[in-house]
C-alpha cells in the first residue's frame, strides 16, 4: 500500500507521507493533496493560502479518524509566491519529508525535520553520524491530524535563475545521502528524469518505505513572476485545476512492506509523537 501522495501543479509542489496504517495513512496523505490542489492553476499562492490548506487538511483528518481510529500525514513543499513584485519560493513543512535546493553547485536542505532525532542534534546530544541508527529516528514531533492545530514552518527564498528544488519523503532520504542526491541533481538535466533516477536509486538501495520525489526547475529571470518558468511533467498538462495524477506529476513508488519502529508515545492519542 502506498501511503505517499504528491502534487506537482503550479504554483504548488508537495509530497505527503501518510501514517497510521494502510487504511489511514493513504487517506490522510490524499486529503492533504486534495486540499492543496485547490490552489492549482493560480499564478501564485500567499502564505495565508498555504496556511489555510494546512488548517483544512488537519480538520478533515480529525473529522475522518474518529472512534479511536488514528491517522496523520507529513507535508513538505514549495509554492510560487510574490513579495514586493518579486518572485519567491515559499517553502513549508510539517514532519520529516524534506525540501532541498540545488543552486550554484551547492545542495542545501531548506526544511528542518520535526523529529526527536533532529531535536537531539540541535541540542548537541547526539552526533550526525548517530542519527541514522538512533532508536527514535522515526519518531516525529509534528504531523497533520495528530494535534489541535497545524504548526508548519515557513521559509521565503528568492527564486534564483538556475534553482533546482527537490521535494521528497523520508523513504528517499533514508536510502540516499546528500552526496548521491547532489550527484543526480547536478548530472540529470531533465526534472522528471532526475526524480525517476532518485527513486530508482532508492529502490536499488533497498527502500524500506514509500519513496516519492518531485524535482522542480526554475529558469529565465528573477524579478517578475511571469518570467519564472516551472518545469513540470508534460503528461499531466491536460488535467484540470483540481485533479492530479501522482504517477504523472512526480515519481512515487510504494514500498513492499512497512518496517517502521513504533516508539513510546506513538499510538497515544494525547501524544504528538508519531511514526512515519
Amino acid at each position: 500500500m502506498n501511503e505517499d501522495a504528491l502534487l506537482a501543479y503550479p504554483p504548488v509542489f508537495l509530497v505527503a507521507d501518510g501514517m497510521g496504517g494502510h487504511d489511514a495513512g493513504d487517506l490522510a496523505s490524499r486529503i492533504a493533496v486534495e486540499e492543496f490542489a485547490q490552489l492549482a492553476g493560480q499564478s501564485a499562492a500567499t502564505a495565508d493560502d498555504i496556511h489555510s490548506c494546512f488548517s483544512r487538511t488537519s480538520a478533515r483528518i480529525r473529522g475522518e479518524f474518529t472512534g479511536g481510529r488514528q491517522g496523520g500525514t507529513t507535508v513538505a513543499g514549495v509554492a510560487v509566491t510574490v513579495h514586493d513584485d518579486t518572485a519567491y519560493w515559499l517553502v513549508f513543512n510539517v514532519g520529516d519529508s524534506r525540501v532541498y535546493r540545488w543552486a550554484e553547485d551547492v545542495l542545501e536542505q531548506v526544511s528542518v525535520d520535526h523529529s526527536v532525532v533532529q531535536e537531539l542534534l540541535d541540542q548537541g546530544r547526539i552526533e550526525p553520524a548517530d542519527a541514522d541508527t538512533h532508536p527514535e529516528r522515526h519518531v516525529l514531533t509534528r504531523a497533520l491530524g495528530t494535534g489541535d492545530e497545524p504548526e508548519p514552518d515557513y521559509w521565503l527564498l528568492p527564486a534564483g535563475l538556475h534553482d533546482r528544488l527537490l521535494i521528497c519523503t523520508d523513504g528517499l532520504t533514508r536510502e540516499l545521502g546528500d552526496g548521491e542526491i547532489e550527484a543526480v541533481l547536478s548530472q540529470v538535466a531533465d526534472a522528471q528524469d532526475a526524480a525517476n533516477e532518485l527513486v530508482r536509486r532508492s529502490l536499488d538501495a533497498g527502500a524500506r518505505d514509500n519513496v516519492s520525489a518531485v524535482v522542480v526547475d526554475v529558469a529565465t529571470s528573477v524579478g517578475a513572476l511571469d518570467d519564472v518558468h516551472i518545469t513540470v511533467p508534460r503528461a499531466g498538462s491536460q488535467l484540470g485545476p483540481h485533479l492530479w495524477d501522482e504517477m504523472l506529476h512526480g515519481a512515487t513508488v510504494p514500498r513492499a512492506r512497512r518496517s517502521s519502529t513504533q516508539a513510546p508515545g506513538a499510538g497515544d492519542p494525547s501524544s504528538e509523537e508519531v511514526t512515519s
